[in-house]
């Protein structure tokens, strides 16, 4: 199917590895050009460098910017603006806030949450939906969580942040001056996926990652953890001209884990 993205611009937040660079990898091979962005300037260049060198090879022409910088804030941002201005599709993404007990966070600690899971999205959103409007297309796509849907103890900081972003876009998401103006924003909501993130929680958290993976797998009906280019591959789709009739959803990609109807 073609996905009718080729020529536009893209900004993906966290993308130098895990999910994110799933989704950069994804539009790129659809002839997306890429504004990747993440922390570590090293990791970040080789990530852009083997999504431009899979897309050259599967006959797509894209050009791929990198910035080094922290999207949560207002510093990285500019740069990231200073790069490339005006995007078509918007993927915001965040390392998750670490796992631990409430008892232990102190205000400091739930504002950081904030800043990297709820604030920095809302502030990129802010920049560039209205400039989509005005252009007639537009794709947003956030990065949350499955705890959106069903929160895990041991990750209150994501809980709280990202089901706040989630009530947000749920309002934004749908007005007459973006939905009437082909600008969708949804969020893609991961299950357990096979990137450094899961063995980072499970390993903060004291477990055994084998024993851990196999416990967790129990609840997976697919029987397996997912793969960041299938992750990817539902992020192009929703970025895609055939969507443009979904808009404020929370998309689970879970392999069945969640149990629920809604």
């Amino acid at each position: 199917m073609d996905l009718g993205l080729a020529g536009r611009w893209a900004l993906v937040c966290g993308s130098s590895r895990g999910l994110g660079w799933g989704c950069a990898s994804a539009l790129a091979n659809e002839g997306v050009n890429l504004v990747m962005v993440a922390r570590n300037a090293a990791t970040l260049e080789q990530a852009a460098d083997q999504v431009a060198m899979t897309a050259a090879g599967r006959g797509a022409s894209t050009k791929v910017l990198r910035v080094a910088a922290d999207i949560a804030t207002p510093d990285g941002r500019a740069a990231v603006f200073a790069a490339r201005r005006e995007v078509d599709i918007l993927v915001t993404n965040a390392g998750g806030p670490p796992p631990g007990d409430f008892r232990d966070w102190d205000r400091n600690t739930w504002l950081q949450a904030l800043d990297a899971n709820m604030l920095a999205p809302i502030e990129l959103m802010k920049a560039t939906v209205d400039g989509m409007a005005a252009r007639g297309f537009g794709r947003v796509v956030n990065i949350t969580s499955s705890a959106v849907k069903a929160p895990i103890d041991i990750l209150g900081l994501s809980n709280g942040a990202r089901s706040a972003l989630t009530g947000f876009v749920a309002g934004l998401a749908r007005t007459r001056k973006l939905a009437g103006a082909n600008v969708t924003i949804n969020n893609l909501l991961p299950g357990g996926f096979d990137t450094g993130r899961l063995q980072r929680v499970m390993a903060q958290a004291g477990k055994n990652y084998e024993e851990e993976a196999a416990s967790r797998l129990q609840a997976v009906p697919a029987g397996r953890f997912g793969t960041p280019g299938e992750f990817g591959a539902v992020c192009a789709f929703l970025c895609s001209v055939h969507a443009g009739y979904l808009t404020g959803q929370n998309i689970l990609v879970d392999g069945g884990a969640y149990p629920g109807t809604h």
